[in-house]
């Protein structure tokens, strides 16, 4: 369908990746994964023609048709959303066009109606006479409504506009369809809705995202780009992961037995075929995994941050009360009726359908914004470490990254350089890296700084706002790994699924009119049938 040979790319004396050869076939869903700076998008952006390798070449199946999620939000800025979905199948559109052109003549001739009449017979077999009302329920599934289906691209939210180029990208069944990133600010809902789409989709699926529940509900096969190739995988995220994290394991291991070493590996991978994220995909995967060359797991060459969030002293039971605490921005009610009382060591997801009030929230009982009405009280014994949505007044002052955490320390006996390096070079901040500008960091390096910082603080309770974001996968992973170890109590919004899941034991949607509350995990809270109806209520 789509083959890439012996592909390389290199700026300067810096190489991305050298002597790629592969086959992107039908049927089978291709997640591109890489320590950030890899070269993942770059890769997409060479599948796609829109960069040219340093040597080799992409070529396409004859008679096949490539579509691409448009990363320029403005691109499409004076056309309708409709025009601009319908613009994803572009030869389409053009024979729409034409054809539009031709009876629009004021001396339209015989000719004229013999031309228009081949091309209507092609737009006939290409689905041109559907193509309107498949784009219209293209939109209202990616969560465009109807009334801004003949609006201007330009009359659009960011957000939106998001969704409609994802429409485009889709619509029309392309044969090769990838993907940069296209769970961005989507909801959990049409999130969903795309996982299952994609899974049920015949063609090719080539994607890059750090979204590894989405990996693992689409993916048949990962693209690893590490030591400057892309080896590829079967299975989904989630096995690609542990088999490195296994593979890395044993390389260390060197007196371990081949024999034993080969066993581990089988039985990890019996274990890994019948437990199949997608019903729909089990037994082909299952084939796939179970046909998996033993020696064809590497180890990786990802460093992964060490991210140990450890309390200076337990709580005591008394953690949080918050009572009918309400708040309206620019003129938008927030919130308003949340009561609420935190236990020991809950570990709670905070969402909301606008996430403005999620924001607004953890400020308010992180000390930094006001209630308009209500009350907040924590309990004597805790100790609260808080991970702001925007960072970017932490970073104002030119100070090198041991100075900059050493503005965190507890004690003097703390502001030790070597002291604060330790925590730096948890965080991949090691030798003259912790003595650069703190704002000179990229957004990836200011969110290991607040990490570093959270840590020194030793809270038994932990409010992070999204902090994900900027992320590689390989510290959104760690992460994920430390919340689920830490005995505090966390408050945590997040568009991260499997964090959400894996970490919390309780969830609570902030409401205009209310607080739903329920002591239940993440993907139960989403199909709950009673939580289904007071959301209808409570956002009426």
């Amino acid at each position: 369908m789509l083959t890439v040979s012996n592909l390389s790319l290199q700026f300067g004396k810096r190489v991305l990746f050298d002597d790629v050869n592969i086959k992107f076939t039908k049927g089978n869903c291709y997640g591109v994964i890489g320590a950030n700076g890899a070269g993942k998008s770059t890769f997409l952006k060479i599948l796609s023609g829109n960069q040219e390798p340093t040597t080799g070449h992409v070529s396409l199946e004859p008679g096949k048709r490539m579509s691409v999620l448009e990363q320029d939000h403005f691109a499409y800025d004076h056309f309708t959303v409709l025009e601009t979905v319908m613009r994803g199948n572009q030869k389409l559109f053009e024979i729409k066009e034409e054809m539009d052109a031709l009876y629009a003549k004021p001396d339209f001739s015989d000719e004229d109606g013999i031309k228009a009449g081949e091309l209507g017979v092609i737009y006939d077999e290409m689905g041109g006479w559907n193509a309107e009302t498949d784009a219209q329920t293209m939109l209202s599934n990616v969560g465009i409504k109807e009334d801004l289906h003949y609006k201007m691209m330009s009359e659009l939210e960011n957000q939106d506009k998001v969704r409609v180029l994802l429409a485009q990208a889709l619509f029309g069944n392309p044969d090769v369809l990838i993907l940069d990133e296209p769970t961005n600010d989507l909801d959990i809902d049409t999130i969903s809705w795309l996982e299952d789409f994609l899974a049920d989709y015949e063609n090719t699926v080539i994607v890059v995202s750090h979204d590894r529940h989405f990996l693992d509900a689409v993916c048949t096969h990962i693209g690893d780009l590490d030591y400057s190739k892309l080896n590829l995988y079967t299975g989904n995220y989630s096995f690609w992961y542990q088999a490195s994290q296994l593979a890395t394991k044993q390389r260390a291991q060197a007196n371990k037995k081949a024999e034993e070493k080969k066993k581990e590996l089988q039985d990890f991978i019996a274990r890994f075929s019948s437990n199949v994220a997608k019903a729909k995909q089990a037994t082909a995967r299952k084939k796939m995994i179970d046909k998996l060359n033993i020696e064809d797991i590497k180890p990786s060459s990802r460093r992964y941050p060490a991210i140990i969030f450890e309390q200076e002293r337990d709580a005591g039971d008394q953690i949080l009360e918050v009572k009918d605490l309400g708040k309206t921005k620019e003129g938008e009610l927030l919130f308003s009726n949340i009561n609420l009382n935190l236990k020991k060591g809950d570990k709670v997801a905070v969402i909301s359908k606008n996430s403005m009030a999620i924001t607004e929230f953890m400020e308010i009982i992180s000390g930094n914004a006001i209630a308009d009405k209500g009350s907040f009280q924590w309990g004597i014994t805790t100790k609260q470490s808080y991970m702001p949505l925007d960072n970017t007044n932490f970073f104002k002052e030119n100070l090198s990254l041991v100075d900059w955490l050493r503005q965190f320390v507890q004690s003097d006996e703390e502001r030790h350089e070597e002291y604060v390096r330790g925590f730096l070079g948890k965080m991949l901040f090691s030798g003259d890296e912790a003595l650069k500008s703190c704002t000179v960091l990229s957004g990836g390096e200011k969110m290991r700084c607040m990490f570093s910082r959270m840590m020194l603080q030793k809270a038994n309770i932990l409010i992070l706002d999204e902090p994900t974001n900027h992320l590689d996968l390989e510290s959104i992973t760690t992460l994920n790994n430390s919340l689920e170890n830490f005995k505090g109590t966390i408050l945590i919004s997040s568009h991260d699924h499997e964090m959400l899941q894996t970490v919390c034991n309780r969830v609570i949607e902030l409401t205009p009119k209310g607080i739903i509350d329920r002591y239940m995990t993440y993907d139960e809270y989403l199909t709950d049938k009673k939580v289904k109806e007071l959301k209808t209520k409570y956002y009426a």
